[in-house]
């Protein structure tokens, strides 16, 4: 894969996280604050906590790969958003710089290693394409937690898996993120 297809492929991931929060998180307003946060069975006991869970984590890595630095991501507590709809601008905020940092690489800037000091204080060099590589693999797994536990709730779950193709086109037809 060339340098300008994996930066394509980054900048489409990334549009693809910014279109499945944005379903995901819709559906998630129909909850009552009470079922967003109601105890549920998956790796976090919440919906509420583990999308939050996904946000943070969106910070902290894109603190470590503009240089800012984890520590200073600037978001508190393990819900920071405890409504569905405030939690659903805060997502689509980092949405858009995520897809405007992943427009925006470069070559080089695939390959520049950053270092990461994680909670047990270790510290690991890394290159961008692996983090950002990381990132979306952890979005997608907690999304697809989130989206099994609205299963069990009033609320169908949305599709999330309808992105790339051009076969599905039609089904993303006007929705945010998907030019």
């Amino acid at each position: 894969m060339t340098d300008s297809a994996l930066r394509d492929h980054f900048s489409a991931m990334a549009r693809n996280s910014a279109w499945s929060n944005h379903r995901l998180l819709t559906a998630c307003e129909q909850l009552t604050d009470e079922e967003f946060a109601q105890e549920r069975t998956s790796f976090f006991p919440s919906i509420q906590l583990t999308l939050n869970h996904n946000l943070i984590v969106d910070h902290i890595y894109m603190a470590d790969m503009i240089g800012k630095g984890r520590q200073n991501v600037g978001i508190e507590g393990d819900v920071p958003f405890p409504k569905a709809s405030d939690l659903k601008r805060a997502q689509e905020e980092f949405d858009i710089s995520l897809i405007e940092f992943c427009d925006g690489l470069s070559p080089e800037d695939l390959d520049r290693v950053i270092s990461i000091t994680w909670r047990t204080g270790d510290t690991s060099q890394e290159p961008i394409r692996l983090v950002l590589s990381h990132l979306f693999v952890h979005q997608i797994h907690h999304r697809g937690q989130a989206h099994a536990m609205l299963a069990g709730t009033q609320v169908p779950p949305p599709q999330l898996d309808e992105f790339f193709l051009n076969y599905d086109s039609p089904r993303r037809q006007g929705e945010l993120f998907t030019q």
